[in-house]
């Protein structure tokens, strides 16, 4: 899995599409839900939308779950249009040391949303956020490196 660092660390500028604040509540992952449906529907990307949702809805759920702070917060969500590619950026109070892949039982009813991320996302990252807190981020879809790189090498 391609590990990602800061909004242009893959080599493709990218293009601001929308930010969404949300407040720490159950309720929230529905609504960033149909955000990013809406938004990752517009473009036209062609990948598959639900696991973006999928992805949206657990990082979102885990922010509701996890984050804390000491006065009034909000989770912020911004999306980036890279390439062919949509990035997501969920930013929430903690440390990032804080998020960790954890390995769950089979039995065990949570723990594997780094897994889905790692699994599902082209690629990803945990970060200290600009806004102060963590930064979870992942994209989805196709990237094309706007870099010029050597082609295959004949076989002698």
């Amino acid at each position: 899995m391609t590990r990602i660092a800061g909004v242009g660390g893959i080599g493709v500028q990218p293009e601001p599409s929308s930010v969404l604040s949300l407040h720490p509540v159950p309720e929230s992952a529905a609504l960033a839900r149909r955000h990013f449906r809406r938004l990752a529907d517009g473009y036209g990307l062609g990948w598959p939308v639900d696991d973006g949702v999928l992805l949206v809805s657990e990082l979102v759920g885990n922010a509701v779950r996890h984050a804390a702070a000491d006065g009034p917060w909000l989770i912020r969500l911004e999306w980036w249009r890279i390439g062919h590619g949509l990035r997501t950026d969920v930013h929430s109070p903690g440390s990032p040391e804080r998020v960790r892949m954890r390995a769950p039982e089979p039995e065990a009813t949570d723990g594997r949303g780094l897994l889905l991320l790692d699994h599902l996302a082209t690629a990803w990252a945990v970060e200290p956020s600009p806004h102060g807190g963590t930064m979870v981020s992942f994209l989805i879809g196709e990237v094309r490196p706007q870099v010029n790189l050597p082609g295959p090498r004949p076989v002698s």
